[in-house]
């Protein structure tokens, strides 16, 4: 740098935009006039101010990067608990079930079965509303993709390929398949 040049330092953050805007001016000191000098001192102004708004911005955007995670981490924790609330009174009338259960003495109580039938449907309830979906499959056409087959039987009265027996109950999870049914598969008989 020449002693007699005068020149402006520019902010590592000025864009090219603005670069190209405010050009770097080459100034003899003897020869600044006031309006240049003012000029100068308004670009240091303005430079400044651009600076301290990328500090806060840069700020603002590390707190909010730290705020998603965290967020993120709390409904992981606690994406369950909406099921869980709902599930309290299914358990509550378990509880209930089972206390009237050990009164009753040995026979059969109607209202120890009564009582039961309604727990399983508040369950029932609770798990649709969570997004539960249950497969019935007794009826339909065999489909690998929700079914699993264990056996075929032989029937002429149903097509083959249909399934005549559920084994145990299929789920679906919204659209993900939590366990298929266990069924078995009508086949023609052999003659």
């Amino acid at each position: 740098m020449n002693k007699g040049n005068v020149q402006t330092e520019k902010q590592p953050t000025e864009t090219a935009e603005t670069a190209a805007v405010e050009p770097l001016v080459v100034v003899e000191p003897s020869t600044v006039t006031p309006e240049q000098l003012a000029e100068l001192k308004a670009r240091a102004a303005r430079a400044d101010e651009n600076w301290d708004r990328l500090l806060r911005i840069s700020a603002d955007f590390d707190n909010f990067k730290k705020r998603a995670v965290r967020e993120k981490q709390e409904a992981i924790k606690y994406a369950n608990e909406g099921l869980l609330q709902k599930l309290l009174p299914v358990l509550d009338g378990l509880d209930m079930a089972l206390a009237a259960a050990q009164t009753a003495g040995h026979e059969p109580d109607q209202s120890l079965q009564a009582g039961v039938s309604l727990v399983c449907q508040q369950l029932k309830t609770a798990l649709t509303e969570a997004g539960l979906e249950e497969l019935n499959a007794v009826g339909k056409l065999f489909d690998p993709n929700l079914h699993e087959a264990l056996a075929q039987k032989e029937t002429p009265d149903v097509p083959e390929g249909q399934v005549v027996q559920q084994t145990r109950k299929g789920y679906r999870f919204r659209d993900r398949l939590l366990r298929p049914a266990s069924v078995i598969v009508a086949k023609q008989p052999t003659t």
